[in-house]
């Protein structure tokens, strides 16, 4: 049993990726070749925003988005605790400083009422500039965006998306990558839409923003690639994975369903004895992940380990705990919510392609 089974996926598109390639290897053009531009029309009209850039990561979206807002110095940017390093990595690598902000016990994304607190507590050290805030959509549910919106509206901040989770989902009908006025996503393997190898993309309404990113993901380019008008990096998506993505995605809504009824079906059958996510309000999560919450853990791993059933943990240890962010200063018990969390919660597994007799095995095995 696969815990992410892209091999069932392949089987039914692998004659569509292979012309798609072939393609791709006919005219040459392995660099922003027209597939590439073909993916951000395609896939920004389907968020339902003007522009979308594609870039060779998850974590270049994030970082390009950031370099294209000025974040540096002196610059407060918050996030949430428990999320994959990446998300506050990039905050480090333009010389700002990441503010981790507690979970919410149910969505398990950042708590808004402790968002607001964190910035305040910022704006009254005085030794910080309040910039922005990550917001993480994670394990495919939106975070409270209504909310988030109004606290950085409040304070001056900007907003951008972390949706590398959340592709394919909504919020009151508005789907992922749309929720904030800056949004990045990343299409590793792995991700509900993937490609077949790293990707990513950012998603704008804003032309002359757009303009920047682009310059950005080439090395700061202007009118050609030998004049740099500000400092970038090389962050382009490839040809080939955008290639790759645009077959993906002819089959992507389809695969949201069948997420959507795997997920269904687990919680009906577990939540007596587990916590299930809890998807809270007028969201529609992507199941990126279906994660489950128990005391003994270690000993449900083993015993679904011992029967043929893989499984994952995110996160074992949230980003205060990390050494890459011990010079921020927290400490074991700052965030009492997502250490709670990351001691009991394990994932299993979740693709639109498990069998109802592997569903059932999972469930029987879980019981």
């Amino acid at each position: 049993m696969q815990f992410i089974d892209l091999h069932a996926q392949q089987k039914l598109i692998r004659e569509k990726i292979e012309k798609r390639i072939c393609k791709v290897l006919d005219h040459g053009r392995y660099i922003n070749g027209p597939e590439v531009e073909e993916l951000e029309e395609k896939l920004s009209a389907y968020v339902g925003v003007d522009f979308a850039v594609g870039v060779g990561s998850g974590t270049d979206a994030l970082l390009i988005s950031l370099m294209a807002l000025g974040v540096g110095q002196g610059d407060a940017v918050f996030t949430s605790v428990f999320t994959f390093i990446a998300t506050a990595e990039v905050i480090k690598l333009v010389g700002a400083v990441p503010v981790f902000v507690d979970i919410d016990p149910e969505t398990y994304n950042i708590d808004p009422e402790k968002l607001d607190a964190a910035v305040l507590k910022v704006q009254e050290g005085g030794r910080l500039n309040p910039k922005g805030i990550i917001p993480v959509d994670l394990f495919g549910q939106p975070a409270d965006y209504e909310r988030i919106n109004q606290t950085a509206e409040k304070h001056g901040l900007f907003v951008l998306e972390d949706a590398a989770q959340s592709f394919g989902a909504s919020l009151n009908g508005k789907k992922s990558c749309a929720l904030a006025s800056l949004a990045a996503t990343s299409f590793f393997p792995a991700k509900p839409l993937g490609c077949y190898g790293d990707g990513g993309m950012i998603f704008t309404n804003n032309g002359k923003f757009r303009e920047v990113l682009t310059s950005i993901r080439v090395h700061g380019q202007g009118t050609n690639k030998y004049d740099n008008i500000r400092v970038g990096t090389n962050g382009r998506l490839d040809t080939l994975q955008a290639a790759v993505l645009l077959c993906k995605f002819e089959i992507f809504e389809k695969e949201i369903e069948l997420r959507q009824r795997i997920a269904s079906r687990y919680s009906s059958a577990l939540r007596e004895q587990y916590t299930v996510p809890y998807v809270k309000g007028e969201k529609i999560s992507s199941w990126a992940q279906y994660s489950i919450l128990h005391p003994e853990r270690e000993r449900k791993i083993q015993h679904l380990q011992e029967n043929g059933i893989p499984t994952a943990i995110y996160y074992p240890k949230p980003l205060h705990q990390q050494g890459a962010f011990k010079t921020l200063g927290y400490h074991d018990g700052d965030f009492p919510v997502a250490e709670q969390i990351a001691n009991e919660i394990f994932s299993i597994p979740m693709h639109p392609y498990l069998s109802a007799d592997e569903q059932d095995y999972i469930i029987e095995t879980l019981l």
